[in-house]
Order: structure tokens, then C-alpha cells, then sequence
């Protein structure tokens, strides 16, 4: 019994599918550039949509894990600026350097993101809750020592040349 070239068509669809699944499990890498080779030619009915979905939200959360990972690092350096002066003349520089590199990578990752200044505020107040028991963790300080909301604004904390008060 032959096939239809419809039934072949169906076929080679369904192990390319297939295919691409099985690579998207063994080799990460070949599929990625599998797919974006399958994107630039506009073999769109050959690509691995349901992998390509889950990639593509992957790499929005990612983004927006490093948004708050980056603000509770900066936060939590100004909690360690403000509240433990006595260890400012040993940690200065060390801290100066962490400052500074998460604002310039704050603002880098909100200018390639726009849509993350919508996220902003959310995700600042939980940052400064996760940076409280960092800093609590790294003085020693009980986390009473901490305000319990930001004593900073998002503007303040962004701006390159402003440190909190001793």
C-alpha cells in the first residue's frame, strides 16, 4: 500500500517534529541554531513551537530575575552603607565597586527592557524585603536595625551619584 503525498508530507512533518524535540533534549546548542536557521529560511511549519515557547518565556523571566537580583544586591549594599558605618573605612572600596556595578547594570538591563519600568516598583519592594535578611546575614545586625520599607526611592538609588545618609 502507497502513501498520499499528502500522508508523506504529514510524515516528514511529524519526524521533523520529532527530530527536533529529540535534539532539543540531547543537544541544546545544535537546536538553538537548528531553529534560528529554520526561522531565517521561513520554514516556519518545521519548527519546535512547543520548545520555542517555553524558551522564549524562560528567557523573560530570566531578564526579570536579574532585574531583582541586581536591585536586592544594590539595596542591600546601601543597608550595609547606612546601618554598619563602622565597617564603611574597611569595606569603602569593595562597596563603592558593588554600587556602582549594579547601577550601571541596572540601567543597561532597563534601557534593553523598557517594559520592565512597568515592574519596577513591584520588584523593588520585594527586593529591599530580600535585601533586609541578606544585610541581616552579612552584619550580624538583627533585622529590626532594617526599616521595614525602603528608606530609598527607585530615582535615588539609580542615580549615580547619590549614597543613602549615615
Amino acid at each position: 500500500m502507497s502513501m498520499t503525498a499528502g500522508q508523506k508530507a504529514a510524515k516528514t512533518k511529524s519526524n521533523s517534529t520529532s527530530d527536533a524535540g529529540n535534539i532539543y533534549e540531547r543537544d541544546f546548542y545544535a537546536w538553538t541554531q537548528q531553529q534560528a536557521a529554520l526561522l531565517r529560511e521561513g520554514r516556519f511549519s518545521d519548527l519546535d513551537i512547543k520548545n520555542l515557547i517555553e524558551e522564549i518565556e524562560s528567557l523573560g523571566r530570566s531578564e526579570k530575575r536579574e532585574l531583582e537580583s541586581r536591585l536586592k544586591v544594590l539595596l542591600m549594599h546601601f543597608l550595609k552603607w547606612q546601618f554598619q558605618a563602622d565597617q564603611r573605612e574597611r569595606h569603602e572600596r569593595s562597596w563603592l565597586a558593588t554600587i556602582r556595578n549594579q547601577r550601571t547594570e541596572l540601567r543597561k538591563l532597563i534601557c534593553d527592557n523598557p517594559s520592565f519600568k512597568g515592574h519596577l516598583e513591584t520588584a523593588f519592594i520585594e527586593a529591599y524585603q530580600d535585601a533586609r535578611y541578606e544585610a541581616e546575614a552579612e552584619t550580624g545586625l538583627p533585622i529590626s536595625a532594617f526599616p521595614e520599607s525602603s528608606p530609598y526611592r527607585i530615582e535615588q538609588i539609580l542615580d549615580p551619584l547619590w549614597m543613602p545618609k549615615q
